[in-house]
């Protein structure tokens, strides 16, 4: 998992909207994604140009490299809807951007090209795949608009797509480097999922060994990065709501196991105290064994001392049993004995003969019968079917979402930025004026970090870049030089993703590469004069007054958070035994708050002209996620008890005065949700 790695010195004397240009990603290089980059856009080129055909290699590399930007690490079903969403709107973004272009003035093009932005930017506020769809629609109409080539507009999105396709097709053909021979080699295709459900057991295995200690923020928050992970890459697409496989029903039968575990972990950090190491082996067992498809063995139980550890020990015999059923037979010799076996231990092998058989030491049994007839297997029997999600996107959310305060706001930073650099390069340029208006898109989507930040960093990259290029440029023989380069740019971006910065450098040695091989003169230069023209123009666009309220999207993303919230904490509350229900309510909380969280800590990174509007916002958050762990904490507790004790109540009571008067302060109160001071 790529996680962020600012500056730390820096960070303690620089201010945040500088702080978090220097910020930087770490983790282990992506070489799945370095090989399809590598066999992307410069194989697709290199037979363009053997075959005559510059121009039309140049639209295809060009589709392959917005691809290769999209190409995230994950499950190869949703690599399928992050790429070819996008794809298909920059292939409509070419058909529109080059008629448009062809029969029309330019100021009716401006006009055009000014609505596509306020529709793209619209959009966007939608989530990651609508903004990159919006990001590609725009950046493909300028480029339609703005580069002639020889081909009509329906024949260039054409092979647009044909280069997006052909990316697809090594992500969903090609196995990830370092699979495992045996058992599945012959199962490649789900090892993003199984990766994300492992990591899954290995973040409730981490939040167990922080309980009760300073770091215990912070592996909830990182479990629940995993989990929204997990649930994306077995969900897939919308017309695969059910497995189709057994390998898959097994995944979702694990991740299904994994949910429990984490509640109880959950649980068990608002508790805040320390757990012995033994208490996080079994999840990280579980772990490996959905690694490897290896049997899981005996796995350390806890004691069933609290209402927290006993219902981690209720998961793990769930845990043992779920994988017992989905995968080989672990316990095939009939006992719990073994490494770390005995008394202390939860194994299928002993969950077949004495299945959710009761409690140990003379304590109550926590999970008694059949384990298809308990809230807990009946639940995660529900989640493993079709419960991954709790409710599809309607249309009607849609909308609300893209005509609301953030869509309206999104929509109208980016009609303006994008209309008026379009205008501007058209007046600068006759021909070949589409890099102002791409630059500026790139720049202005709020959703991709703070506007200095990404000003700043697409500067510094487009100079390097075209630095870059300049020497290679002067050394290299043409075309095949320049084809080779184009590969290892399109190998460097998965890598590059890291830092603005640095995919800004390597996309425009790329894109000044696949521009020469189409026969537009070498441009480096004035591409440095344009990028910062377009920084400008970002910048005084992004910082001018705008109509309605100033934020919009950070509050939007609370209010959201703090509907979902009031959602769980109702079904709790309630004491409905539907357990598949509740941790649908619990993983929509949480998600929609990690949704909340990222925004206000890019907000929070904006000049203070423009952060000072959602000041106040990250303290709403912070208590949300209080209210939500210690919501979870009563779902454990009146499972385990059937009712509360006075530290619950007082707390829950504690909490809501504050998110009511927190956010009345940050003007937020009109969204309240009704009966959220009462609930």
């Amino acid at each position: 998992m790529v996680v962020p790695r600012p500056f730390s010195a820096a960070s303690q004397v620089l201010p945040p909207w500088l702080t978090h240009a220097l910020r930087t990603q770490r983790g282990p290089v992506p070489w799945n994604a370095v090989v399809r980059g590598a066999l992307a856009a410069g194989p697709l080129l290199l037979a363009a140009v053997l075959a005559g055909r510059e121009s039309l290699g140049v639209m295809a590399a060009l589709g392959a490299m917005l691809a290769g930007i999209n190409d995230r690490p994950g499950s190869r079903r949703v690599a399928v809807h992050r790429i070819g969403v996008p794809a298909l709107a920059g292939a409509a973004g070419l058909v529109v951007g080059t008629y448009a272009g062809e029969g029309l003035g330019a100021v009716p093009l401006t006009l055009i090209l000014t609505a596509l932005g306020l529709l793209a930017g619209a959009v966007s506020a939608v989530g990651p795949v609508a903004s990159g769809a919006g990001t590609q629609l725009l950046v493909a109409a300028a480029i339609g608009a703005g580069m002639p080539l020889p081909e009509a507009g329906w024949q260039r999105a054409l092979v647009f797509l044909a280069g997006a396709g052909w990316l697809i097709v090594l992500r969903l053909a090609l196995p990830t480097p370092g699979t495992k021979s045996g058992a599945l080699a012959v199962d490649f295709r789900f090892d993003g999922e199984r990766d994300a459900v492992a990591d899954v057991y290995d973040a409730v295995a981490g939040l167990l060994t922080a309980v009760g200690g300073g770091q215990a923020g912070a592996r909830r928050a990182a479990l629940t990065a995993a989990l929204d992970h997990a649930q994306d890459a077995l969900a897939g697409p919308r017309l695969r709501r059910y497995a189709s496989s057994s390998a898959e029903r097994r995944l979702r039968a694990q991740y299904a196991a994994a949910l429990p575990l984490a509640e109880a972990a959950t649980a068990l950090a608002w508790a805040g105290d320390a757990l012995p190491a033994r208490t996080a082996e079994g999840p990280r067992r579980l772990a490996a064994a959905v690694r490897t498809g290896a049997p899981c063995g005996p796995l350390p139980a806890p004691a069933r001392t609290v209402p927290g550890l006993r219902a981690l020990d209720d998961a793990l015999l769930h845990a043992a049993e779920a994988f017992d059923r989905g995968g080989k037979k672990t316990g095939s010799t009939g006992n719990a004995g073994g490494a770390g076996g005995g008394e202390g231990t939860r194994d299928a092998g002993s969950v077949r003969s004495a299945r959710y058989a009761g409690g140990r030491d003379g304590q109550e049994p926590g999970v008694r019968g059949d384990a298809g007839s308990h809230p807990l297997g009946r639940g995660a029997e529900q989640t493993a079917r079709k419960g991954l999600h709790l409710r599809p996107l309607r249309a009607k959310a849609l909308l609300r979402t893209v005509t609301g305060t953030a869509g309206r706001e999104y929509g109208f930073r980016v009609a303006l930025c994008y209309g008026a650099s379009a205008a501007v390069a058209q007046a600068l340029h006759h021909v070949h004026w589409y890099w102002l208006p791409a630059t500026a898109v790139f720049l202005v989507k709020p959703d991709l970090g703070p506007l200095v930040s990404r000003v700043l960093n697409r500067a510094a990259g487009t100079v390097l870049g075209a630095l870059v290029f300049a020497g290679f440029a002067a050394v290299l023989p043409r075309p095949e030089g320049l084809v080779a380069l184009v590969a290892v740019s399109g190998a460097l971006i998965p890598v590059a993703t890291r830092h603005f910065a640095a995919q800004t450098a390597v996309v425009t040695v790329l894109v000044l590469a696949l521009v020469i091989v189409g026969g537009e003169p070498e441009a480096s230069w004035s591409r440095i004069g344009e990028t910062l023209l377009a920084c400008a123009i970002v910048l005084i666009v992004g910082h001018l007054p705008a109509p309605g309220q100033r934020g919009g999207n950070v509050k939007a993303r609370l209010a959201s958070a703090t509907d979902a919230a009031h959602a769980y904490l109702t079904h709790v509350l309630n004491a409905t035994d539907d357990r598949a229900a509740r941790w649908a309510l619990r993983r929509e909380a949480y998600r929609t708050l990690a949704e909340a969280r990222a925004a206000i800590d890019r907000a929070s990174a904006e000049l203070p002209t423009l952060a000072r509007h959602t000041e106040g916002t990250d303290e709403v958050a912070a208590t949300l996620e209080r209210l939500v762990d210690t919501t979870t904490a009563c779902a454990v507790h009146l499972d385990d008890t059937g009712r509360l004790t006075p530290r619950h109540t007082e707390r829950l009571a504690t909490l809501l005065d504050e998110l009511v008067d927190q956010r009345e302060r940050a003007g937020l109160a009109a969204e309240s949700p009704p009966g959220l001071r009462s609930a």
